[in-house]
C-alpha cells in the first residue's frame, strides 16, 4: 500500500481525526540538545545558520532521523522575517533577540515593509529541500505572533515584566495597533511563502502572551493573531496556535482561528480541552523537565496526558513548551517510542 502526506497521523489528528496512534513531535526538536547540532553550529551565528539552506536543511533533519518523530519543526527563529528586511537585531547568545533601536515612536514604523520572496530565497530553498527529503512526513512552519515579536521590538530584547510593551500598549494604543497590524502582516507574509514552498502545517508562537490578562488579550492582541492566522486560511493547512502561561487564554486563542491549539504544562490537557472547547484540536503538553526524572515516571506521565487526550477533537502529543538544552537525547526517543506503541489498559 502506498503511503501518502494523508496517511500522516499528525495531519490527521490536527485535522479533528483519529489516527491509529498518537502523533508527537517536540518543539525545539530541531537542536538545542542534540550532539550533531552542536557540532554543525559550531562557530556560527545564530542568524547566519537560518539563513544558511544547507544548515537549515540538515538541523531540521537531524531530530526526524534521530527520534522518529511524526513531524519536523523548520530550523529558524521568530526574529527572521524581520532580520530578513534589514531591521537592526542580532541573537545574542545566553541572552535572545536585542534590538538595536527599541520601538517608541510612530516614525520607526516605516523600516516594517513586506516581505518580498527575494528577502528569504534561502529559507524557502530549504524548505522546497526539506520536502524532498521528509517524503510523507510533514513539515512544520512558522512565525512569531505579532504581540510577542512587538514586545523584543519595544522592550529591546526579553523582558521579564514587560513593563515598557503595556505601557506602550496602554498609553498609546493607536501606535500600539499599529505596530502589531505590521507584524501581522510580516508574519502572515512569511507563513505563506513557507507553506507556497512546501511546508504542511503552520504555528504561530505567542511566547510571551502568557504576561496579559484575558481582557488585555482579547483587546490588544486577538485580533492581530487572528489576521495572521486568517491570512493563511486559504492555503488549507492546519494552523497551530501556542503561548507559554496562556491557561486563562486557552479559550481566546483557538477563537483568533487555530485549528489546533497548543497547552503548556500548566493546565491539565482534560481542563484545557474543555477551555479550548469544541471544534479544535490540542498540541502538548508534558512539562519539558520531566525529561530528567527516571524513565517510568516520564512515561507515567505522558500516558496521564495521552489519556486526557482523548477527550479532544484531536490530539498531538508534544512537550508543554521547547526541549531544554540539557536533555539526554535518549530520553526523547524513549518517550517517542512510548507514545507510538501506547494502548490505555483495559477497563
Amino acid at each position: 500500500m502506498t503511503v501518502t502526506m494523508t496517511d500522516s497521523a499528525f495531519l490527521q489528528a490536527c485535522r479533528g481525526t483519529r489516527p491509529d496512534r498518537t502523533p508527537v513531535w517536540f518543539m525545539r526538536q530541531a537542536g538545542r540538545s542534540l550532539p550533531e547540532y552542536l557540532a554543525l553550529r559550531e562557530g556560527t551565528a545564530m542568524l547566519e545558520s537560518c539563513f544558511r539552506t544547507d544548515m537549515v536543511v540538515e538541523i531540521t533533519m537531524q531530530p526526524v532521523r534521530r527520534y522518529g518523530v511524526d513531524a519536523a519543526i523548520f530550523f529558524s527563529d521568530i526574529v527572521v522575517p524581520l532580520k530578513a528586511i534589514g531591521v537592526d537585531l542580532d541573537i545574542v547568545p545566553g541572552v535572545g533577540p536585542v534590538v538595536a533601536d527599541p520601538i517608541r515612536s510612530a516614525n520607526q514604523l516605516s523600516q516594517f515593509r513586506d516581505i518580498e520572496p527575494d528577502d528569504v530565497t534561502p529559507i524557502t530553498d530549504a524548505v522546497t529541500a526539506l520536502v524532498g527529503e521528509l517524503g510523507t512526513t510533514p513539515l512544520i512552519g512558522f512565525a512569531g505572533a505579532p504581540f510577542t515579536l512587538a514586545s523584543y521590538l519595544v522592550e529591546g530584547g526579553p523582558s521579564r515584566d514587560h513593563r515598557l510593551t503595556k505601557q506602550l500598549m496602554y498609553s498609546e494604543p493607536d501606535l500600539w495597533h499599529a505596530l502589531l497590524g505590521r507584524m501581522a502582516a510580516i508574519a502572515g507574509q512569511f507563513l505563506r511563502l513557507q507553506v507556497e514552498a512546501g511546508a504542511s502545517a503552520i504555528q504561530l508562537f505567542d511566547s510571551w502572551a502568557g504576561t496579559l490578562s484575558l481582557a488585555d488579550y482579547e483587546t490588544y492582541v486577538k485580533p492581530h493573531s487572528a489576521a495572521v492566522l486568517d491570512s493563511v486560511a486559504d492555503l488549507d493547512v492546519p494552523r497551530i496556535h501556542f503561548g507559554v502561561g496562556t491557561g486563562e487564554l486557552l479559550h481566546a486563542m483557538g477563537d483568533a482561528g487555530a485549528d489546533v491549539v497548543g497547552v503548556d504544562w500548566r493546565v491539565p490537557m482534560d481542563e484545557a480541552v474543555r477551555r479550548v472547547g469544541p471544534g479544535r484540536a490540542l498540541q502538548g503538553n508534558l512539562d519539558p523537565t520531566t525529561l530528567f526524572a527516571p524513565t517510568e515516571f516520564v512515561h507515567a506521565r505522558a500516558a496521564e496526558i495521552i489519556d486526557a487526550g482523548r477527550s479532544a477533537e484531536g490530539h498531538v502529543f508534544n512537550l508543554g513548551h521547547g526541549v531544554l538544552p540539557a536533555t539526554d537525547p535518549d530520553a526523547l526517543a524513549r518517550l517517542v517510542d512510548f507514545v507510538h506503541g501506547y494502548e490505555p489498559a483495559a477497563s
